[in-house]
């Protein structure tokens, strides 16, 4: 079995932002008394719909973590039913996108994307359920990078729920191509 560190280590980057927890790291070794501890540095930017976020871990070495993200939300609820994004990919990797949704659906099916009925869609499967919510993954290649940068209406994520009831979250692409643009850039 081959593991991809680089695609590991991405996907558990942008997991933590998902759950908001700090980037796992190294236990640090001991710091001196008048050396303060460093806390790590955070910047978000919002084009429309989608927010770039970039964490800067202090080092040895200086690690800097950064993903784009969209979140969905019912009305009056808290919680979001849905986080999409994509981290900044590895100088050679491809471009992955990663769904996060609540543990309550079906996992056989995953996740497809759509512009509309017509489109045959993007699949993203699941790959794991924790207790903050299941993913869904998929590498997304230059025909899926046109269409969403080009998309002017929302697309719909579709999917089963626990109950096997189909679900349709909406998906939209507004501020997309400039989102990803300063993902690049960082």
């Amino acid at each position: 079995m081959h593991i991809d560190t680089k695609r590991t280590a991405m996907a558990g980057a942008l997991l933590a932002a998902f759950m908001s927890a700090a980037v796992a790291q190294q236990p640090a070794p001991p710091q001196q008394p008048q050396q303060p501890q460093q806390n790590p540095q955070r910047t978000t930017a919002t084009y429309d719909d989608w927010i770039v976020r970039c964490e800067t871990q202090p080092g040895p070495p200086q690690q800097k973590i950064c993903d784009m993200a969209q979140m969905a939300q019912v009305q009056g609820q808290a919680n979001p039913i849905s986080r999409v994004g994509i981290a900044k990919p590895a100088k050679g990797e491809p471009i992955r996108l990663v769904i996060q949704l609540p543990v309550n659906v079906t996992v056989a099916n995953g996740v497809k994307l759509q512009a509309n009925d017509k489109d045959p869609g993007l699949l993203a499967p699941f790959k794991r359920c924790i207790p903050a919510g299941c993913f869904a993954e998929v590498d997304v290649k230059d025909d899926a990078m046109k269409k969403f940068r080009s998309a002017t209406a929302p697309w719909k994520m579709q999917l089963k729920d626990g109950a096997d009831h189909d679900v349709a979250i909406p998906l939209s692409f507004k501020g997309f191509g400039q989102a990803f643009d300063a993902l690049l850039k960082q």
